[in-house]
């Protein structure tokens, strides 16, 4: 236990994930401005990542580099893995590396909720700012970023990826040129935040060898926080679960969509019930983790032919499109072709997988507290396909899915369906499958969400603040008021940005 009190910061950030990478990173840019940046996991030098971290191949890390949360699917109590990246670079650091904007529409849900600041118009400017590519159109693309991101070519492709694009294509879905650019429903290659074979994980790009050279940035690793220290509803710092204590002007958490609303319910920030019952003290009444969205999504399942069955790069391709009944503009299912899958699960030595998720669902669960004991993980509930349209878009991705494996071009690599199984052929026993085979795609968000003061579901205004307290702000995965249709990790980069470019 470290009794830091004397030393007074300017911002202290707690996880130095998507976001909190990149708030450090921007904040320290004013050496006047002494930032504190405290990671839960091992802060490792930009080229000192292990490999498990570092090779995109390799996707959730392994027990060393991560939370260890389960969560509850709400169906049939199925519980699957909660994977959060435990590392400086958070979760970034164990994705697949998929580097793909929300859309238009995504914003345009935010907006109709009255937070104007993140129109289309105005966060479009902030991806491009964030972004270094020489993909696209400079009209919508950016140059000078920090975060590359890069389409991956045809012809890196494996032969069981390329063919899933040309089969995709022959059942009469557009092929995109880029995803990133003007238009995103069809097919194609993904772009990804990786360099040759490297995922650039916010810990390697927002603070790289010269950002760590600051003078006014110290970045401490292996730091569970505790709670956020409070006097009269102003944050002055924040405590670890081995007691130290940290003083800062202002506190930001970006723990993540778990980790954020844990933190507040533990300072007192949260539902009053919710925290009585645990013997907290509470001190404002925030409906805080009483919204979480999650991306649900189902593993459609091929073994390769032994002359296709090479399996790298694992992160391939996408099919993004609109469900029968979707909204005008929205693009609400996808079909992704990736090969994370376990060779030595099939006969021939490889696998695809066509990953078939709802992008919009409307189902919500929640996160709360199972003790006051920061090293207890929350307990976490999606409710997945729980609202009936979300069970309807998931049978029809997978039907779109199925008619792409049984195109005649993806059967010149494909050997034979392994999940569901050939031997399901109708909508009862697809949902059964479906029901019993259901996972998330780590893509958790919403349980500090943005919104106005007058709206009950709020926890933090347009900007980050919550709401009542003074000098606390959240800024990661866990303000977004309803889940966007893309993978949320640019975005996430995109909203610590567009806060950054706003008020500080």
């Amino acid at each position: 236990m470290e009794n830091n009190s004397a030393l007074l910061y300017d911002v202290i950030i707690v996880g130095g994930g998507s976001a909190g990478a990149a708030m450090a990173s921007r904040l320290s840019e004013d050496s006047s401005r002494n930032v504190l940046l405290l990671e839960g996991g091992k802060a490792y030098a930009p080229d000192a990542y292990p490999e498990v971290i570092a090779k995109a191949d390799h996707v959730t890390g392994d027990a060393q580099h991560d939370w260890g949360y389960f969560g509850d699917t709400g169906i049939a109590g199925r519980k699957i893995h909660a994977f959060r990246g435990k590392v400086l670079g958070g979760s970034s650091g164990v994705n697949a590396a998929v580097a793909i904007r929300a859309r238009k529409p995504d914003f345009d849900k935010w907006v109709k909720l009255g937070l104007n600041n993140w129109a289309w118009d105005k966060v479009v400017e902030t991806y491009k700012l964030l972004e270094h590519t020489t993909d696209g159109q400079d009209s919508i693309r950016g140059r000078k970023g920090l975060f590359p991101i890069r389409q991956v070519p045809s012809e890196e492709l494996t032969p069981a990826l390329r063919a899933f694009v040309a089969g995709t294509v022959n059942e009469g879905f557009n092929r995109v040129e880029d995803f990133n650019g003007y238009e995103q429903d069809g097919v194609s290659a993904y772009p990804l935040n990786v360099l040759h074979g490297v995922r650039q994980n916010t810990g390697m790009t927002y603070l790289n060898a010269d950002v760590r050279k600051r003078s006014n940035l110290t970045i401490i690793g292996e730091q569970t926080i505790d709670r956020v220290l409070l006097e009269k509803q102003r944050a002055y710092g924040v405590i670890t679960a081995d007691g130290s204590e940290y003083r800062g002007r202002e506190i930001i958490l970006s723990a993540g969509a778990f980790g954020s609303p844990a933190i507040l319910m533990r300072s007192g920030i949260g539902p009053k019930d919710d925290l009585e019952a645990l013997g907290i003290d509470v001190i404002k009444d925030l409906p805080v983790g009483k919204k979480l969205y999650e991306h649900p999504f189902y593993y459609n399942v091929y073994e390769l032919k032994r002359e296709a069955n090479a399996m790298s790069p694992a992160a391939g391709a996408i099919l993004w499109t609109r469900s029968k009944n979707a909204p005008e503009g929205e693009l609400d299912i996808h079909v992704s072709a990736t090969h994370l899958f376990a060779p030595t699960l099939t006969e021939t030595g490889g696998a695809i997988v066509l990953a078939c998720a709802v992008t919009t669902p409307e189902s919500t669960g929640f996160v709360s507290l199972k003790s006051t004991d920061p090293l207890d993980a929350p307990t976490i509930v999606y409710n997945m396909l729980k609202e009936p349209s979300d069970l309807n878009r998931m049978v029809e991705a997978v039907k779109i899915s199925r008619s792409i494996g049984l195109d005649s071009l993806f059967g010149s690599v494909k050997q034979r369906e392994m999940f569901p199984g050939e031997s399901v052929n109708n909508d009862i026993e697809l949902t059964k499958a479906i029901c019993e085979q259901i996972d998330g795609y780590q893509h958790p968000t919403s349980t500090v969400p943005m919104g106005l003061e007058n709206d009950p579901s709020a926890v933090v205004d347009q900007w980050g603040s919550v709401y009542g307290i003074q000098g606390l702000r959240v800024i990661d995965a866990s303000i977004m008021p309803v889940i966007v249709s893309a993978p949320p990790n640019v975005t996430t980069v995109m909203m610590a940005e567009h806060i950054f470019r706003n008020i500080y």
